[in-house]
């Protein structure tokens, strides 16, 4: 949680962070959710293997994707030809439920070559994918958007993955509005996973960002975030919050650097959503539509 300014210089080649992925039940109780707690949710956003989303924004060009499947005929059919993205989503939802944090993505200037190194290391959750899908923007300008996915995973990780995200060919229209949140939340400046054993987590989201050698067991800084991997006692110790999975790798949270905390805190209490204050820190516990926790710390 320190300044980024006190962080560790990442390595040249390590890969900053892209998206999260959170899956949800119903889009339209996630858009009231999210925004409830301050954020501006962008129309939604079809993609052509049968899942949905309505992404959050920020202006460091990162966002968080609340995930829905929308048509079930075609998620059945992507999943039958081994579409990763499609699988991984689906078992994390039998293991799991509907609602949660499954993923972290990194970007990537080559998910062919990522794909190669998830092989090489063993950590490989299936073949690449290309998909492109339409863009709007908040003044309801369209433009196509095209991505190049490479998937990592452990074994044992009953649906929760990483992966590669190249964007093939960025949209070009004006995101501005949808980067602009009531809550004043500007980027993510920290993920927060859980895992018995935080050496080994922390080795295999090394390889997914391409960071060299790991640092220190529960520390992975990227050039515009940072991972923390803490033990679940660690994780109730520091928010005070019960963790008992004994999942070898489940996301829990993410960090919101706000403007100021006050004005945060002020929403959230116009809008009637449940937080508490711990170390100069909001805490939302999740919710239907928000499937991770939320913390928002001040220029953080």
């Amino acid at each position: 949680m320190n300044d980024r300014a006190e962080w560790g210089t990442p390595p040249a080649m390590t890969r900053p962070l892209d998206h999260l992925v959170l899956p949800t039940a119903d889009l339209d109780l996630a858009r009231g959710r999210l925004t409830s707690l301050g954020f501006t949710v962008a129309p939604r956003g079809v993609h052509p293997f049968g899942t949905e989303n309505r992404c959050l924004y920020f202006s460091d060009g990162t966002f968080i994707e609340p995930l829905a499947v929308a048509d079930q005929a075609a998620t059945d059919a992507a999943a039958t030809v081994g579409n990763v993205f499609v699988t991984r989503d689906r078992m994390y939802r039998e293991n799991f439920g509907s609602e949660g944090f499954s993923a972290v993505v990194f970007g990537s200037e080559d998910a062919d070559e990522d794909h190669r190194r998830y092989v090489q290391a063993g950590v490989s959750a299936g073949d690449r994918l290309d998909f492109s899908r339409p863009f709007v923007d908040a003044s309801g300008r369209s433009d196509t958007a095209s991505f190049r996915l490479a998937f990592a995973a452990m074994p044992q990780m009953r649906g929760t993955f990483v992966f590669a995200c190249q964007r093939v060919n960025a949209p070009r229209v004006d995101r501005s509005a949808l980067e602009a949140h009531a809550n004043g939340a500007k980027r993510i400046a920290q993920i927060v996973a859980v895992a018995p054993e935080p050496a080994a987590i922390t080795d295999f989201l090394s390889t997914g960002a391409e960071a060299g050698a790991a640092g220190q067991a529960g520390e992975l800084d990227l050039p515009n975030s940072r991972i923390a991997v803490m033990t679940p006692d660690g994780y109730a110790k520091h928010f005070g919050l019960p963790c008992d999975t004994r999942e070898p790798l489940a996301f829990s949270a993410v960090v919101f650097s706000v403007c100021n905390l006050d004005a945060a805190r002020r929403h959230l209490v116009s809008t009637g959503v449940d937080h508490d204050m711990r170390a100069d820190r909001i805490i939302v516990p999740a919710a239907p539509g928000q499937g991770a926790i939320f913390i928002f710390e001040e220029n953080s």
